[in-house]
């Protein structure tokens, strides 16, 4: 994988375009999405969220369950009555969503903090940034209870460079792999991040924000990762994949969030763009998207509510 053309090229086209947009038509920007994005790799890096998952124990699990009418449509539906395929021609679903810190996530300032931005308050130039992974998951492989410190991020730069500014930092710990275990997930020691590494992070490097595996930043006693960030007014993911799968540096990373108006979290979806010859993921020309595959069975509801390929 050749990761510094890659990052020539993406600076290249992507910076020395924009001076020109006035003077060029508007497509400037579709040459590179042409030359670079769409050979890119695309790997994701967020759970699907469903009933049955690990969630912070203060919390309860989501229900899935049909979407019903709220009113009467004469000759078509009652109200109460589930909408379904057969009588209807569609079907909806409704979410019992015990929090707004469920799943992969992005926590906006006023998750703690009463003066803090909410979700529906951050920029849309959250969209798109530099993405660095710091692999701590060998140390977590022999302590599970490691947290990130400052000197893996100095390791990390001796390899790879300074972290740009206003990157988004990834902590690797393949804590991921446990997602399927709720029990053992949430269950102390767990992989973190320190203090100490936050501080240097933002203060230091001027990140965006970092994101990690478990669903906590830290197993300290009043969390004060978290505490130290929301009240300094940075935002943070949890409970990120597939970390494994993307490259430590070059790569970008785009930032997906529901916007509830003055949401305290955000369902995300982060998904990391590879250079073109990296050994994981899917480039655009080998999934184009559209039209979109077909189930291999019908879907049926499970006992849970989740839709799923049924036979």
């Amino acid at each position: 994988m050749n990761i510094k053309r890659f990052i020539a090229s993406t600076v290249f086209l992507g910076v020395m375009s924009l001076p020109n947009l006035a003077l060029a038509d508007n497509s400037s920007l579709w040459k590179f999405y042409d030359e670079t994005l769409k050979s890119s790799k695309y790997i994701d890096l967020t759970h699907a969220f469903e009933p049955q998952q690990p969630v912070w124990p203060g919390f309860a699990n989501a229900r899935f369950k049909p979407a019903v009418a709220g009113q009467d449509i004469e000759g078509y539906v009652k109200a109460g009555e589930e909408f379904t395929y057969e009588k209807h021609g569609f079907v909806a679903s409704a979410y019992d969503l015990t929090t707004d810190q469920y799943g992969t996530q992005l926590d906006p300032p006023s998750h703690w903090n009463p003066l803090g931005a909410s979700i529906s308050d951050l920029p849309a130039t959250y969209a798109v940034r530099p993405l660095v992974v710091i692999d701590i998951s060998g140390k977590v492989a022999t302590d599970e209870g490691y947290h990130l410190q400052v000197s893996d991020i100095e390791g990390w730069e001796a390899k790879h460079g300074r972290i740009p500014e206003g990157s988004v930092v990834f902590v690797r710990s393949d804590w991921y792999k446990k997602w399927s275990d709720p029990a053992r997930f949430n269950q102390k020691p767990f992989p973190g991040v320190s203090l100490d590494a936050l501080k240097f992070l933002h203060l230091e490097r001027k990140i965006l924000f970092h994101g990690h595996e478990p669903l906590d930043t830290d197993t300290t006693p009043n969390l004060e990762g978290e505490h130290w960030l929301l009240h300094n007014d940075f935002a943070q993911a949890e409970g990120v994949a597939n970390l494994d799968k993307v490259p430590e540096a070059g790569a970008l990373l785009t930032i997906g969030f529901a916007k509830p108006l003055g949401g305290s979290g955000g369902y995300a979806r982060y998904i990391a763009i590879a250079p073109a010859d990296w050994k994981e993921g899917v480039s655009i020309n080998d999934a184009p998207g559209a039209p979109l595959a077909k189930q291999t069975a019908p879907l049926k509801r499970d006992a849970n509510g989740v839709f799923r390929p049924t036979p």
